[in-house]
């Protein structure tokens, strides 16, 4: 959607939580975004909250709060129930949300070597480069892929 709205951008800035799937020191979250901005051509720019500080988030607020309460206590019985309700999300801020299901089962315990994170082309900042960084693509740009 951004590709298309947006199709002179270079760079992407995502803020993120500290753990999980997405946290600072996770290499396959590092090495998937290297993936990305390799076939995108973008300059992705990664600034994680600091730990405890999750609420911080702006998406918190901005959609997450929306859709809890557009679901106002209904029951999640089934994802058909969870992606209606979820799309049926505004604000009048002109906020729409877009679900969609991903059904694809994805590998685990998917180990990146040292060897991978050093062909990386991650640039810490000076700020604090655990939490911040940006990935810079290692080719030139690739048609895009949507997903």
């Amino acid at each position: 959607m951004a590709r298309a709205a947006y199709p002179d951008t270079r760079a992407l800035l995502i803020t993120a939580d500290a753990g999980g799937s997405n946290g600072s020191r996770v290499r396959l979250w590092k090495w998937e975004l290297q993936q990305f901005a390799n076939r995108t051509g973008l300059a992705i720019t990664i600034c994680h909250f600091p730990p405890g500080t999750s609420k911080w988030n702006k998406i918190e607020h901005r959609l997450f709060s929306h859709i809890a309460m557009n679901r106002r206590g209904k029951p999640l019985v089934d994802l058909a129930t969870i992606i209606s309700l979820t799309g049926a999300t505004t604000s009048t801020a002109r906020l729409r949300v877009r679900p969609e299901l991903d059904d694809r089962v994805y590998a685990r315990g998917i180990a990146i070597t040292y060897a991978q994170m050093a062909r990386m082309q991650l640039a810490p900042h000076a700020f604090h480069g655990e939490w911040n960084y940006t990935l810079h693509p290692t080719s030139r740009k690739q048609t895009f892929v949507s997903y």
